[in-house]
């Protein structure tokens, strides 16, 4: 498989330059082609989880190395490199491939994420040429496996987690192949219903055909073809331009998964990063060795996590595969974070990707503070729901995303329910998902004090309550920072801890391991309880305006006790700030 950080340079033939005009035309062409891909497979999309949430990604990757040409902006950014490896790994073991192909793979080994990822592949030929690869991932709400949605939080070897599928023409010439399809369809759960995401999935795939031929139409396939080196190369040396502004130096940073769900001690990663001129190296040795529950994390997923939280401080770098030359990632054999066949891997992509992502954070915030941001939640909180309606007379699988609090940052406060760290996934409409399944929301609320203190507070998670309303149902859930909180940073407290809490006929149960369990039986009336983590806050708590915390007193995401404690902030009898005692309590520093 080769490097996604290997340089391509364009065909011989392809001489000259092309000037910025139709070089930022064709720039953005080719995101528009990735755009339209994403909102077809939204449209046409079965699945809440990918037509309202959005756990999704297209793109366009070179033809003889699989390396990112483009991506929607509407995709998951923990995507950006997975799908690169993945389309690397169809390019390895395709043969005679032929238009209208469409390679299905979802093995996390093979530049994947979790099994419930699924990746189509499609050969872009024109004019009878191989031009480029368009791909594209969706997130399937069953693969099969222990459990309903696939997040086995016990699982312990990958076939507990589901179908694994190795690169195979699921389309052949543009026709779909049933005998493979009837394979998938028998090993996975409400099998029925997938086919309007296999279609939708391949239909975004054709549009991308269409609108990718129309842009070469218009300019040509040279042009094209030097504009995307171009792009690439530019790329590459705008990150070294950023990367440049940051201090030479070694820095190290941490981060920690509460437990792999199976052994309930935490995982660590340990990052360290060494930045040298205009180069980052990352080194993950002293992390934790592989683990035997689902949380370990396949090298496509580490990688990725790496590229996607560069992105995050350098967010006006233009996205392709030149974006990541600059980024030297030593792989960590030997660790969790280089999981190999049978290891599970169901919770890396939703979550070790945000715990690596963090680690990167904590590690650069003292060298770019103002860059920077104290951690977010850095939790997708999985909950999946799985049983069969007894009105309806068929079978369901409910998948949740929840928000968090995003970290305080230089600038201000952190968000509140914002999504995780790892892409734009959005939480159902709620009323959405009392229409598909047999379930009321009983509260969705901000999770108020959650927030870490700073001078720039952590924004808050969110609670929300599910009651069963019929018939009986299975829960299971991946979630993390159930122990410790997302950290602060400079001075800042940690954000609150993700809790869960089922109540089985009138008794509550709070897993063993906090945020992960599965298999929880329940029945009619039985309720579901989750409240998310907010995010750390950045400096120094007793620096924090104390009108500021005054307004949030006011908005009720503190009572004066806790505004006491927190920030040493006191409210006289008509709720305005005593700044002689406050001014006591700091030590004269209000």
């Amino acid at each position: 498989m080769s490097s996604p950080a290997a340089i391509v340079s364009p065909p011989p033939e392809l001489t000259g330059t092309i000037d910025p005009v139709t070089l930022s035309v064709i720039q953005n062409g080719l995101a528009q082609v990735c755009n339209e891909m994403d909102l077809a497979f939204c449209r046409a999309a079965f699945s809440p989880v990918i037509s309202e949430a959005m756990d999704r990604s297209d793109g366009i990757y070179h033809r003889e190395t699989g390396d990112l040409i483009a991506q929607g902006e509407m995709g998951l950014p923990v995507f950006v490199g997975t799908m690169q490896f993945s389309t690397q790994a169809v390019i390895a073991r395709a043969k005679d491939v032929k238009p209208g192909d469409v390679f299905i793979v979802n093995d996390p080994y093979l530049g994947g994420t979790h099994l419930m990822d699924v990746r189509f592949v499609k050969p872009f030929f024109y004019r009878g040429r191989l031009f480029a690869w368009l791909a594209n991932t969706g997130h399937w709400p069953d693969v099969g496996g222990a459990v309903p949605g696939g997040f086995s939080a016990n699982a312990t070897e990958v076939e507990q987690e589901g179908l694994r599928l190795p690169p195979v023409k699921l389309y052949k010439q543009g026709v779909l192949d049933e005998e493979i399809l009837a394979i998938i369809l028998s090993n996975i759960r409400i099998a029925d219903q997938r086919i309007g995401d296999i279609k939708a999935q391949a239909a975004a795939l054709a549009i991308g055909e269409k609108r990718l031929a129309a842009l070469i139409d218009r300019y040509g396939d040279n042009v094209v073809e030097t504009a995307i080196a171009e792009l690439r190369a530019r790329a590459s040396r705008q990150m070294r331009a950023r990367i440049a502004t940051i201090p030479d130096g070694t820095y190290r940073g941490e981060a920690f998964v509460d437990s792999d769900g199976v052994e309930d001690r935490p995982l660590r990663i340990a990052m360290t990063i060494e930045k040298r001129g205009e180069t980052l190296r990352f080194d993950m040795a002293g992390s934790s060795p592989p683990c035997k529950g689902p949380m370990n994390s396949v090298i496509a997923t580490t990688k990725s996590s790496i590229y996607l939280a560069i992105k995050h401080i350098f967010p006006e770098v233009p996205i392709n595969a030149g974006t990541f030359e600059p980024l030297e990632i030593v792989e960590p054999k030997g660790t969790f974070l280089y999981a190999e066949y049978p290891r599970p891997v169901s919770g890396c992509a939703a979550e070790v990707s945000q715990r690596i992502a963090e680690a990167v954070f904590a590690a650069l915030t003292p060298a770019i503070p103002d860059k920077l941001f104290a951690a977010p939640a850095g939790t997708s909180g999985n909950f999946a729901l799985g049983g069969t309606d007894p009105k309806r007379g068929r079978a369901y699988v409910m998948y949740v995303i929840s928000g968090g609090g995003y970290g305080g940052f230089a600038g201000g406060d952190g968000i509140s329910n914002g999504c995780s760290t790892i892409g734009i996934s959005k939480t159902t409409p709620i009323e959405v998902m009392e229409q598909y399944y047999p379930v009321l929301f009983e509260e969705y609320s901000l999770n108020e004090g959650s927030g870490g203190a700073g001078e720039r507070r952590g924004g808050f998670g969110i609670n929300y309550q599910i009651t069963l309303r019929r018939g009986e149902a299975r829960a299971s859930m991946v979630m993390d920072h159930g122990r410790i909180g997302p950290q602060g940073v400079l001075g800042g407290g940690d954000g609150g801890v993700n809790k869960v809490t089922v109540v089985q006929g009138g008794k509550a149960y709070v897993p063993p391991h906090l945020s992960k369990d599965q298999d929880i039986r329940i029945q009619a009336g039985d309720r579901v309880c989750v409240s998310t983590p907010g995010g750390g806050g950045y400096g120094n708590p007793m620096r924090r305006d104390p009108a500021l915390v005054a307004r949030d007193i006011g908005r009720g995401y503190y009572t004066r006790e806790q505004a006491r404690a927190l920030y040493g902030v006191v409210l006289d009898a008509r709720g305005e700030v005593d700044r002689d005692a406050t001014s006591t309590l700091r030590g004269g520093g209000a």
